[in-house]
């Protein structure tokens, strides 16, 4: 029988994977998180405010396949949301940069992202504004304690009735059976699905739509700054 001393063993337990080996392998472990089960994400822009603030540091869930009014998403896209990736920008580099983060989910990517609320589900009807100033869907007046600095509207004087009309206001759009219709909560400083459609009685080709197969997920926490860290709440 083969008898080790303790320094034999103890320098057994010690070794370890090549160095590459282990760095290769936390890369293949972030990279499979972040595609399949949740990805961080930074607030770049104002337009969820005051729920979302720029420099916020967020988490999407990417097993929740499923959407609801009034979720906050996160979705794909190029340099257009019609764009499922950014064009080359022609520098080798940053190109080759992007392949790498398109692999791995770390760094820049050929895909841009968005964060907006969804309002309109497909299949919905949704306009505004009604008599008070609210978004309607399908009929029904939303009720949307989040807003933030939205469009001026005052009735009698500047409502979607008047002339001009409220830049709040916005015809009845039809969201297609597989797009989702989204805005900001910081509703005057977001370029969201209808920031084209503001002002004007004429609903067609003017909203923009998310496709449901962009969606990469539910933001459900927000992990920077320390002292918001938490759920996000998008009710």
């Amino acid at each position: 029988m083969t008898v080790t001393t303790a320094q034999e063993a103890s320098g057994r337990r010690r070794r370890r994977l090549p160095v590459g080996v282990e760095v290769i392998l936390a890369v293949v472990v972030v990279a499979l998180v972040q595609g399949f089960v949740a990805k961080p994400f930074g607030v770049p822009s104002q337009s969820m405010e005051q729920t979302l603030r720029i420099g916020d540091r967020i988490i999407v869930d990417r097993t929740d396949s499923t959407v609801e009014r009034g979720d906050i998403v996160v979705f794909s896209h190029g340099e257009t949301w019609q764009d499922s990736r950014l064009r080359p920008t022609g520098n080798v580099l940053t190109d080759s940069v992007r392949k790498v983060g398109d692999l791995t989910g770390i760094g820049p990517s050929s895909t841009a992202y968005t964060v907006k609320r969804v309002i309109g589900m497909p299949g919905d009807r949704v306009r505004c504004c009604d008599s008070s100033g609210h978004v309607v869907v399908d009929g029904e007046a939303l009720e949307e304690d989040y807003l933030f600095e939205d469009h001026t509207f005052r009735s009698p004087e500047l409502t979607c009735d008047t002339t001009p009309r409220s830049s709040r206001c916005f015809p009845e759009i039809r969201v297609p059976s597989d797009r989702l219709l989204v805005l900001g909560d910081h509703r005057s400083q977001s370029a969201d699905s209808v920031a084209s459609c503001r002002g004007g009685t004429e609903s067609d080709g003017c909203a923009r739509f998310v496709p449901m197969n962009r969606l990469v997920g539910p933001v459900v926490f927000r992990i920077w700054p320390l002292d918001t860290f938490g759920r996000v709440n998008a009710d």
